[in-house]
């Protein structure tokens, strides 16, 4: 995915995609499996949210498609 990290503005606000994120920061081969792995080891140690308040939202992919990610916001 190299260095791309998709992002929208709606209603004045920037959301990026947190899959993509991952993949920068960690240079994981699958950050889509890094995301849900951590999610549910905060949630086995007792966090009562994942790091943030992160929803689905369909973004354009690599390929030119709609698909759903999970976002993030700032």
């Amino acid at each position: 995915m190299g260095c791309l990290i998709r992002r929208e503005r709606h209603e004045g606000q920037w959301y990026f995609s947190v899959i993509d994120a991952i993949a920068v920061l960690t240079d994981s081969a699958d950050p889509g499996n890094y995301w849900e792995v951590l999610k549910r080891r905060l949630r086995d140690e007792g966090a009562r949210e994942v790091v943030t308040s992160c929803h689905r939202l369909k973004m354009r992919a690599i390929d030119g498609k709609m698909r759903p990610t999970a976002i993030g916001t700032i």
